[in-house]
């Protein structure tokens, strides 16, 4: 093959490659991964964009609830929370951190949720929920804190939980 020929080729095949390919990929394992890990933070609603996702000490999580997040009753979001990544805050009126617990926890067995976790009241009066759903993997983490006259309810909705 003369010279001018392979070069030939070569060019072809790098024209080729910038086009895309259906066929196999030959990127390495970390750059798929983080492709992964990109298009994971930014799906596409069906009406728009997916919210984003963090990566926190509990796991990666929406940074936001979904509209079918089942919601504990009489209470209302929290705009101005501020103490780290959560999916959403929301404050309850008049109940104290056990009650809310126990009333998101009615809500989220109704949707299909199980328990894995004990709802004992922490040193601050704080209790903890955590809950599994479906599908496998979807894991949601609420704490209820008493703050004053009202309960604060910090939620984790864990990445693995489907998002509408």
């Amino acid at each position: 093959m003369s010279i001018a020929r392979l070069l030939a080729s070569i060019v072809i095949a790098l024209v080729l490659a910038g086009c895309g390919s259906s066929g196999a990929s030959t990127s390495s394992p970390a750059a798929a991964a983080s492709a992964q890990s990109t298009a994971a933070a930014t799906p596409g609603r069906s009406n728009g964009p997916k919210p984003s996702q963090t990566d926190t000490d509990w796991g990666r999580i929406w940074d936001e609830l979904p509209a079918s997040f089942p919601r504990i009753p009489a209470a209302t979001p929290e705009e101005q929370a501020s103490g780290g990544a959560t999916s959403g805050v929301l404050v309850v009126e008049g109940v104290d951190a056990k009650g809310a617990a126990t009333a998101l926890q009615t809500a989220l067995q109704k949707a299909g949720y199980t328990t894995v976790g004990s709802l004992d009241p922490l040193e601050d009066g704080s209790v903890v929920l955590d809950m599994t759903g479906p599908p496998a993997g979807c894991m949601v983490q609420a704490t209820a804190t008493p703050t004053g006259a009202v309960t604060t309810v910090r939620i984790l909705y864990g990445a693995e939980c489907p998002f509408d």
